[in-house]
C-alpha cells in the first residue's frame, strides 16, 4: 500500500507542475537562454499559484572526536542545543525580506528570483527532529580550542561524515533532511588541504535523500567571523538553487557534476588574491561551496558580509547569495536583482570563465629585470621550485632564473606507470633536450647554486607500502640524480601518498610500511652519494603542524620521516598554503595567509611540540638551519612574506600581530623562504625574488652556519 501511495503522490506532483527525482523534494525546471535549470518547489505561474510545503527532518549531530580526550572521555561537538535557535531562525520562522515579503528565507529567495511570484510560496514544514551521534576517528578531523576564550571549532572530513550520517538516516521520500552540526568546518576529497566549507547539500548517493548539511555557530572562537544560522542559510540557498547537486561527484576540476551547470568569474570585490579567477561551473565553488558574495578564504573558515534579519523571534545573520539571474542571465519571468537578501552586492551579471586550452598563448615576458646577487654568503637561502611545464612557448630555461634563487628544486620526477612499481622517471620540459638541460644544471652549479630534483608533486599518488619496491625506487632515483647532475632530492609526497596507518601512534617508532620504507630508501640514497648529498622535505600543513592537534592519517604523516632523518636532513619547508586552520603553541587558532600563521606554524618545528597534544610524544625542535617557510606565488602578498621573515629571523614584531614567538629575539639561524614557483615569480616581474631575496641576503650571518 505504501508503494501505491508514493506513486500516487508523484503523479499528483507532476499534474501540479513539479516533479521529484529518486524520492527527492519537489523540483521544477526553468529554461533560460536555451539552458534548463532546476530549482526547489513548483514553477510559479497563474495556473498553479499556491503554497508548496516541503516535509522536513532536522538531524542534530553529535560529533565525538577520538583525537582529543577531556577527563578521559572523547571530546564532543553537539548540535542538539542549537535546534531551538534554528527553529526560531528565518530557516523556519517568518522574517521580513523586503519586496519578497515576510516569510521564510528559502521562500523569500525563490520569490526574489521570479518577477511574477504573487501568491506563490515554497515553505519548509514543521520538522521532525532525529538526533544522531557520529564518532570521528583519528585522521578524519580534529578540534581546535582557543586557550584565551575556551571556545572550540572543529575541522572534519565532509565525505566521511555525510556517509556516516546516512548510515543512520534511511530514505526519506520527498523530505528535506537538514543535518545540523555545531561550530564545525569541513574539508573535501578526504584531503584536509582542500578546506574549508560550512557544509554541503544536494542528493545523497546512497539513500537518494535531499539534504543540507551545515553548522550552527554559537560560542565559536573569535577567528570565526560568520554567525549563528549563516552557514545553514548558505547551504540552504545553494540547495534551493541547485537541488540535484551531487556532493560526492568525482570529476575534473572544471567539469560540472549532476545539477545546474553554469560558468562564472569571481567578482572584482573578492579578496585573498581571487579577483578575476574562475569561480566554477556549478552553483557556488566546486570544493569550498563558496558564494560569489563570499570573501575568498581558501584554507580558512569561510566568511562573508551577512544580512541581519530581524523579527520578534530575534535577530539572525543570514547569507547573501547570488540568484539564478546572476548566473544564467535575464529571461522572461525572472526578477531584475542578482543577489538576495542584499540586492546591491552584485550589480552586473556573471562573466563566463574563459576557455583556456592546454598550453595556451605564450607567457608574457617580464618587463622588469631581476635584482643582481650581491654581498657575501650569510647562510640564508631563497629556495624555489622551477616547474618548466607547459607548451614549448611557455618554457624558460634554468639559465634564465633570477640570480636571487640559491636552491633550485626541479619539479618533478614522477612515478613511471609503465615500469616496475617504485620506478621514478624524469624528462626535461617540453621543447628542451637532455643535453641542454644538463648543461643548464651545470651552469647554475658553477654559479654556486644548488639544483635538486623534487620527487612526487601534487596529484601524484605514490607509495612504498610494499618493501619490494624499495630497490627499484632507490635505483631509479639514483639514475636520475647521476644522469642530470642533481645535488640532491626533495620529497614531495602529498596526501594521500603518505598516511599514518591506524594503530601507528609513536612517530619515533613508526610501523606504517610506506613511511618505514621511505625512511629506509632515503638512508640508502644518502649512504650511496655521501655526506654532501642534499635531502629536503616539503610537507603540506596537515603533514607537520597538523600533527599538533591530531596524529593519524594525513595529520603528522611527515613527523616520523623528519625525526628519523634529522641527522641527514638538509632542510624542511612546510607549505603554509596547503593547510586548514591550526593551533599554535600559545593555544590560539591561526589561519593561512597571515604573518601570525607563518610564525606560529614555523615555531612548532623550531620549538618542538606535543604530538596529538600528548606530552608523552614530544617532537623535539629542529635546528633553525634546517627550517624554511613555504609560500605560494599568486596567493601570498609580498608584504606578508617580508614581515614574516623579519619576525621569525629577527624577532621584529609586525603591527597587529597576535602571536608571540617563544624566542623573542627570533631565530637568526633559520634558513629562509621557499616559493612555489620560480616560474610564477618571473611572470610576476620577479615581485618576490626582487624583494625577499635581497632581504634574506642582507641579514647578518646566522649562527652555526
Amino acid at each position: 500500500m505504501r508503494q501505491k501511495l508514493v506513486c500516487l503522490l508523484s503523479f499528483l506532483m507532476l499534474v501540479a507542475g513539479y516533479s521529484t527525482a529518486q524520492g527527492t523534494v519537489p523540483t521544477f525546471s526553468r529554461s533560460v537562454a536555451g539552458k534548463s535549470y532546476t530549482l526547489v518547489g513548483r514553477a510559479p505561474g497563474e495556473e498553479n499559484q499556491g503554497t508548496t510545503t516541503i516535509p522536513t527532518v532536522v538531524v542534530p549531530v553529535a560529533l565525538d572526536f577520538e583525537s582529543k580526550k577531556i577527563a578521559g572521555k572523547t571530546a564532543r561537538m553537539d548540535a542538539r542545543a542549537d535546534v531551538a535557535a534554528l527553529l526560531r531562525s528565518p530557516v523556519f520562522a517568518k522574517f521580513a525580506f523586503g519586496d519578497a515579503g515576510t516569510t521564510q528565507y528559502g521562500d523569500a529567495l525563490l520569490r526574489s528570483t521570479f518577477s511574477k511570484a504573487a501568491g506563490w510560496h515554497t515553505l519548509l514544514g514543521k520538522p521532525e527532529v532525529k538526533p544522531v551521534t557520529v564518532t570521528i576517528p583519528v585522521g578524519y578531523g580534529y578540534i581546535l580550542t582557543s586557550k584565551k576564550s575556551g571556545t572550540s571549532a572543529a575541522v572534519v572530513d565532509l565525505e566521511f561524515l555525510q556517509k556516516e550520517i546516512f548510515k543512520q538516516i534511511p530514505k526519506q521520500d520527498g523530505r528535506l533532511v537538514i543535518l545540523l552540526t555545531h561550530n564545525t568546518t569541513y574539508y573535501a576529497d578526504g584531503d584536509a588541504t582542500v578546506c574549508c566549507s560550512w557544509g554541503t547539500h544536494g542528493v545523497d548517493q546512497a539513500t537518494g535523500n535531499s539534504f543540507v548539511l551545515a553548522s550552527y555557530l554559537r560560542g565559536a572562537p573569535a577567528i570565526v567571523e560568520d554567525k549563528d544560522v549563516q552557514p545553514v542559510t548558505q547551504q540552504l540557498a545553494e540547495f534551493f538553487n541547485d537541488p540535484l547537486h551531487d556532493p560526492l561527484f568525482k570529476g575534473a576540476r572544471n567539469v560540472a557534476g549532476p545539477g545546474n551547470q553554469v560558468s562564472w568569474m569571481r567578482p572584482a570585490f573578492a579578496q585573498g588574491g581571487d579577483q578575476g579567477r574562475c569561480g566554477g561551473v556549478e552553483i557556488a565553488t566546486r570544493y569550498f561551496l563558496l558564494e560569489p558574495t563570499d570573501t575568498n578564504l581558501k584554507n580558512n573558515f569561510p566568511a562573508s558580509k551577512p544580512f541581519v534579519a530581524r523579527a520578534a523571534a530575534g535577530a539572525f545573520h543570514v547569507q547573501n547569495v547570488a540568484l539564478l539571474p546572476w548566473y544564467a542571465g535575464s529571461s522572461d519571468g525572472l526578477g531584475s536583482t542578482f543577489t538576495f537578501p542584499d540586492t546591491k552586492l552584485l550589480t552586473e551579471g556573471a562573466q563566463p570563465c574563459p576557455n583556456r586550452r592546454q598550453g595556451g598563448a605564450p607567457v608574457p615576458q617580464p618587463t622588469m629585470a631581476p635584482a643582481p646577487s650581491t654581498g657575501a654568503d650569510n647562510g640564508h637561502r631563497l629556495i624555489g621550485y622551477w616547474a618548466g611545464y607547459g607548451a614549448a612557448s611557455n618554457t624558460f630555461s634554468l639559465r634564465d632564473i633570477s640570480p636571487q634563487w640559491d636552491y633550485v628544486l626541479v619539479a618533478f620526477a614522477t612515478p613511471d606507470k609503465n615500469a616496475p612499481e617504485g620506478t621514478m622517471q624524469f624528462h626535461p620540459p617540453t621543447g628542451m633536450d637532455d643535453a641542454t638541460f644538463k648543461a643548464d644544471v651545470q651552469y647554475l652549479k658553477s654559479r654556486g647554486k644548488k639544483v635538486m630534483i623534487s620527487l612526487g608533486g601534487g596529484g601524484q599518488h605514490f607509495t612504498l607500502a610494499d618493501p619490494a619496491r624499495v630497490p627499484t625506487y632507490v635505483s631509479s632515483v639514483t639514475k636520475i640524480v647521476e644522469e642530470y647532475g642533481f645535488d640532491g632530492i626533495d620529497i614531495d609526497f602529498e596526501s594521500p601518498s603518505l598516511s599514518v596507518d591506524p594503530g601507528d601512534t609513536d612517530f619515533k617508532h613508526p610501523t606504517t610500511p610506506s613511511i618505514v620504507n621511505l625512511i629506509k630508501s632515503l638512508r640508502q640514497l644518502h649512504d650511496h652519494f655521501g655526506e654532501k648529498f642534499m635531502i629536503s622535505l616539503v610537507p603540506e600543513g596537515t603533514q607537520i603542524p597538523g600533527g599538533y592537534p591530531s596524529y593519524g592519517g594525513q595529520f603528522g604523516s611527515y613527523l616520523a620521516i623528519t625525526y628519523a632523518i634529522r641527522d641527514i636532513l638538509t632542510f624542511i619547508d612546510v607549505q603554509d598554503y596547503n593547510t586548514p586552520p591550526l593551533e599554535g603553541l600559545d593555544g590560539e587558532i591561526y589561519q593561512a595567509g597571515h604573518v601570525d600563521y607563518h610564525a606560529a606554524m614555523t615555531e612548532l618545528l623550531l620549538h618542538g611540540f606535543n604530538v596529538g597534544g600528548d606530552p608523552k610524544h614530544f617532537f623535539p625542535p629542529l635546528p633553525a638551519r634546517q627550517v624554511a617557510v613555504g609560500f605560494l606565488v599568486g596567493d601570498a602578498e609580498v608584504d606578508e612574506v617580508d614581515q614574516a621573515m623579519d619576525y621569525i629571523i629577527t624577532g621584529k614584531v609586525p603591527a597587529g600581530s597576535r602571536y608571540r614567538l617563544r624566542r623573542p629575539g627570533g631565530y637568526p639561524e633559520m634558513i629562509g623562504a621557499m616559493f612555489w614557483t620560480i616560474d610564477g615569480d618571473r611572470r610576476g616581474n620577479y615581485n618576490f625574488s626582487n624583494s625577499v631575496g635581497p632581504q634574506l641576503h642582507a641579514y647578518p650571518s646566522g649562527k652555526n652556519r
